[in-house]
């Protein structure tokens, strides 16, 4: 077998096969749990399987890509040469679920040789937490530049598997649904998956979920039934809108091509993917070198509530009510407040009016300078919103506008796209924020791809069916809130606004534009401040629902960014129980479905000496709290009662 020379860039490091009969390549993760191995079989078509423990969780899986006019990289290959290494090193996170990640894994690099010449590379990396594959296409087959029509990546499962998936249905949405508990043998080739898709294997706990990373230059991940009909699933790529028939464009260049990373997240038990950081170690580093202006916190926000500010003669999109949300930010120690859709001229949710919006000028009612210094006097920093389509074409221009007011972050909505164009507006939208020094939290929005590692000032983003849903449906309910962490939160941050402080129970709730309702308890909205990861964390309601209100000191207290994340306990859609440490103060919060239920809490994760807590849990009604102070060690165990629809949340603070 001939010694590489197809590719200038990583790939000529290549060793050559020792022997032509090689046609697998094994590979362990650093702890040896996860065993995966690529192989060619007789026909030459690449694969991989995977195992946990010994037992195969992804059994013998096809790889390739369909190059439609150039045909397909699917089979007819034989193995050329092999690279390997491995990885282990640590990186700081300005926001997140913690401050120090591990990035530890062994790496393949499997050359492969068509036998018409053509060249395709696949990586293959194991780490403890799961398991990522990529394609390089080589710099001379991309010279002319070339189209991906689809990706033959697929996901084979040696059994059937207890899953939970959101079937989107179809491209172009703003990518919010539920996670539905379903059998895989039932997914069918017409589905059309959102990522994660997330499946219990059947070996204890033992759980994967199906992700992507490093989506750049590149068409956003569906996933459907396989077309054999045999258990698994098959990619699918978000098509251009301007070129049918083809997901990705791949210009003309002289380097190699590398194709976003398909993830198999694993683990002994659900809560460890929580914990996992592999999507961010799967991205690039931070291209931010000064990430000192980066501040998360919470913030609050005029739109879910619909404005509402009793104390305010004709509240609304008026400097009045603005000065309110501020007055209500200070008062709750909130870092920011949000500036929603209404304030600039042409701003409209649909963005009917975007040629003729300009969103460098506030409407006669907004007086945005005069807000900016009335904020500040507060310290409490302002975000605007803006519809995508109006900040396009402006973008520069807009961003050095709100620089220079002072404003500190850009809520940019209605995306609801992932083809490859979006995903570029993606890329340039938060390079051109960081220019300019601005955070961003994306609305209408694909799912997560550990984007938040390249460009931290990207603080969190929807692509979640959050609690905006309860002015106008009852989607929003207790086993819906703790089947999230489970699925959509494996991905990275989600602004779901959580906060509601009118709590009723479902048999009470009713869907309102103004002062929505929530039909869970008081204390799971607390806890969602803890269970939920976003470093913008935006509280919901209007500033007269937290006037006085049970709970309310808790909001002053918990932070939205931590150094350590434990996920204690769970079932997904049943109930979770994560503990955070933000310094040397830890929270606890617990979520439940509509079934009442007593948690016993271990507080094994403190140091040593005495603790004194802060416990909030459900009382009588959805809006009371039964509130404790008690001094704790971290050899107790603290006991939580959760209503129906329930939660509790802990606040522990060394003596």
């Amino acid at each position: 077998m001939r010694k590489l020379t197809w590719a200038a860039t990583a790939l000529a490091a290549l060793l050559p096969v020792a022997h032509a009969a090689a046609q697998t390549l094994p590979l362990r993760s650093p702890d040896g749990r996860i065993e995966v191995e690529f192989a060619l079989d007789d026909r030459g078509t690449p694969g991989y399987r995977i195992a946990f423990d010994g037992r195969e969780v992804i059994a013998l899986s096809a790889l390739g890509l369909d190059l439609g006019a150039n045909g397909k990289l699917a089979e007819g290959f034989h193995l050329e040469g092999e690279q390997r290494r491995s990885v282990d090193q640590r990186y700081t996170l300005p926001a997140g679920k913690t401050r120090q990640a591990r990035d530890h894994f062994n790496e393949v690099h499997a050359a492969l040789e068509h036998s018409d010449g053509r060249r395709l590379g696949v990586i293959l990396r194991a780490y403890d937490d799961g398991v990522a594959l990529r394609y390089v296409l080589p710099a001379t087959l991309r010279r002319s530049g070339l189209g991906i029509r689809e990706e033959l990546t697929r996901f084979a499962f040696p059994r059937d598997y207890a899953c939970w998936a959101l079937n989107l249905g179809r491209f172009g949405t703003s990518h919010e649904g539920e996670f539905d508990p379903l059998s895989s043998a039932m997914i069918r080739p017409h589905a059309l998956l959102d990522l994660p898709l997330v499946c219990h294997t059947g070996a204890g706990d033992t759980t994967f979920a199906l992700a992507e990373a490093d989506l750049t230059d590149y068409a956003g991940l569906y996933l459907s039934g396989r077309g054999d009909g045999e258990h698994g699933v098959e990619a699918k790529l978000s098509p251009r809108l301007d070129q049918p028939g083809v997901a990705v464009r791949v210009p003309a260049g002289e380097d190699d091509f590398h194709t976003p990373w398909r993830v198999v997240m694993l683990g002994e038990h659900p809560g460890r993917l929580i914990e996992s950081t592999l999507l961010l170690n799967l991205n690039p580093p931070s291209r931010i070198d000064d990430t000192s202006w980066i501040r998360p916190g919470k913030s609050a926000w005029d739109w879910w509530s619909g404005g509402v500010a009793p104390d305010v003669p004709d509240a609304g999109m008026n400097d009045a009510t603005m000065r309110r949300y501020i007055d209500h930010a200070a008062a709750l120690r909130l870092d920011y407040m949000l500036i929603d859709d209404g304030w600039y001229v042409g701003s409209s949710g649909d963005g009917r009016y975007h040629e003729t919006a300009d969103i460098t000028r506030a409407i006669p009612q907004i007086d945005l300078p005069a807000l900016v210094r009335y904020a500040g006097d507060r310290r409490v920093g302002l975000w605007l919103w803006a519809h995508w389509k109006a900040l396009d074409t402006r973008m520069d221009e807009a961003f050095a506008y709100y620089a220079k007011l002072g404003i500190k972050g850009v809520k940019v909505d209605f995306m609801d796209r992932d083809d490859q164009v979006m995903v570029e507006f993606y890329h340039r939208l938060l390079r051109k924020a960081a220019e300019h020094k601005l955070l961003i939290d994306l609305h209408g929005a694909y799912h997560p791809t550990g984007l938040n590692r390249t460009w931290p000032n990207f603080l969190t983003q929807e692509g979640v069916l959050g609690a905006e849903y309860n002015k106008w449906s009852r989607r929003i309910t207790a086993t819906h809130n703790v089947t999230l962490p489970f699925t959509r939160m494996l991905l990275g941050p989600m602004d779901y606004t959580p906060g509601g402080f009118r709590n009723v129970t479902p048999e009470q709730f009713t869907a309102q534009h103004f002062s929505p309702q929530v039909m869970t308890t008081r204390a799971q909205q607390l806890a969602m401040f803890v269970v939920y990861e976003s470093a913008l964390a935006v509280v919901a309601d209007s500033p007269d629902a937290y006037t006085g209100a049970d709970g309310a000191d808790f909001l002053r207290h918990v932070p939205a960014s931590w150094d350590e994340t434990r996920v204690i306990a769970g079932a997904i859609g049943e109930y979770i129980v994560v503990a955070r440490r933000h310094g040397r103060e830890w929270y606890v919060g617990a979520m439940g479905n509509e079934q009442a239920r007593e948690l016993r809490v271990p507080l094994d994760f403190l140091d040593h000496g005495s603790w004194q807590a802060t416990l909030y849990q459900d009382g009588v009604t959805p809006t009371k709290l039964r509130m404790q102070t008690r001094t704790l060690k971290s050899d107790d165990s603290i006991t939580l009662k959760l209503a129906p629809g329930g939660g509790a949340a802990v606040r522990l603070v060394a003596e």
